[in-house]
């Protein structure tokens, strides 16, 4: 395999985990970054552009990400909470009355950072054009019944928090999710990041597409609980509807979708801009600056949500917008957070190490928050420290 890029004396593992995921676990295209203390330690980039194409990967070659967004779009209301923009134990009806419809008047801003809003379902989904055309869906969120009661327990908003949470900044802040973002974090941090595609970066975003894991590769086989089987077949479980909240499932190759503004899902970035984002959430990095304040930090990492997720059906760990290490969702260590994209990408940082990962892959697993090849890169760094 032909990786480009380089390591930092001592992060050499982290070179040889990138190689045998291309060896062994099935990998096309990807590319892994590492910051530590704000210095960027690994930036390496192999395989081909397109999942189902030759045409090399690239050193600025960019992949939506999926469900990392989540993350972006998490600090974008945390550093709104950080500058005195918004309360977090406010109500989120003080800022977009329209919500309080339906039994959502006591629903708070933390309660949508941390899964807890009771709305992770839609009673009729939106088609693909709805989903992006930025009235539809916060339309459907104001008017929608909560599953349960909010606050008192937590579900994977796998769909719904792009509207949730790009509702909720435009109401605040007079711009949409991909201004802010374009504006107040990459711009300033030079990130190649997008929420909404501008045209002129098209020609250097890969396509994605599903894999099959390699059925004989070495600690790859991972086999669902019943549970969670049995929740992704029946049409009628949560579980089922979080993720169908936009029916038929959009084209995530196509122009529209990307240049559209979901920050749950539609995020496009390279692994060197996640991870240098994620270094400044903890840190300053070379020629940037620090995102969070101390205060902030905590708040992102402390946990909020925890237990059996009434969506993924397996325990999960959630702060305000971030995952939390834990079984389902394996970071570097107790203290990390970060989030991961449905079938393989992630981003994370580990405050008490002072390292930050990014990781972009163009082959889509099945799984949701643990895919081998990142966990082997993330084995791969801890070796490192």
């Amino acid at each position: 395999m032909d990786v480009q890029g380089t390591v930092a004396e001592g992060f050499e593992a982290v070179r040889d985990a990138f190689v045998r995921n291309f060896e062994e676990r099935g990998e096309r295209g990807a590319a892994v970054a590492v910051y530590r203390h704000g210095v960027k330690v690994a930036d390496l980039w192999a395989g081909t552009r397109d999942v189902d194409g030759e045409e090399p990967w690239a050193v600025d070659t960019a992949q939506v990400v999926r469900s990392v967004t989540k993350g972006v779009a998490a600090a974008v209301v945390l550093l709104l909470h950080q500058r005195g923009q918004i309360d977090l134990d406010a109500p989120v009806g003080t800022y977009w009355p329209e919500f309080k419809a339906a039994g959502k008047e006591r629903v708070l801003v933390r309660h949508l950072l941390s899964h807890r809003a009771g709305l992770p379902v839609l009673d009729r989904p939106l088609t693909p054009a709805e989903a992006i055309d930025g009235r539809s869906g916060p339309a459907a969120l104001a008017a929608q019944r909560p599953a349960w009661e909010p606050g008192t327990d937590h579900g994977y908003h796998a769909q719904t928090y792009s509207w949730l949470t790009a509702e909720l900044i435009r109401r605040v802040t007079g711009r949409t999710v991909g201004r802010w973002v374009a504006e107040e974090i990459a711009r300033p941090l030079g990130l190649d990041f997008w929420i909404g595609l501008p045209a002129e970066e098209a020609h250097r975003v890969g396509r994605i597409g599903p894999v099959e894991e390699p059925p004989t590769a070495p600690g790859l086989t991972l086999r669902p609980k019943r549970a969670v089987s049995e929740a992704y077949r029946d049409p009628d479980s949560l579980t089922r509807r979080a993720f169908g909240a936009i029916d038929p499932l959009p084209d995530e190759n196509d122009p529209g979708y990307r240049a559209a503004e979901l920050p749950a899902s539609g995020g496009i970035s390279t692994a060197r801009a996640l991870a240098r984002f994620y270094a400044a959430t903890i840190g300053d990095v070379d020629g940037g600056r620090r995102l969070f304040a101390p205060a902030t930090l905590t708040l992102a990492r402390t946990e909020e949500s925890a237990g059996p997720d009434r969506v993924l059906v397996v325990p999960t760990r959630y702060g305000l917008g971030f995952m939390l290490h834990g079984a389902a969702a394996p970071l570097l260590g107790p203290g990390s957070f970060g989030h991961p994209g449905r079938g393989g990408s992630l981003g994370l940082a580990d405050p008490g190490s002072g390292v930050a990962l990014g990781y972009v892959t163009n082959g889509l697993r099945k799984g949701v928050t643990a895919d081998p090849r990142a966990q082997a890169l993330i084995r791969a760094v801890r070796s490192a420290l």
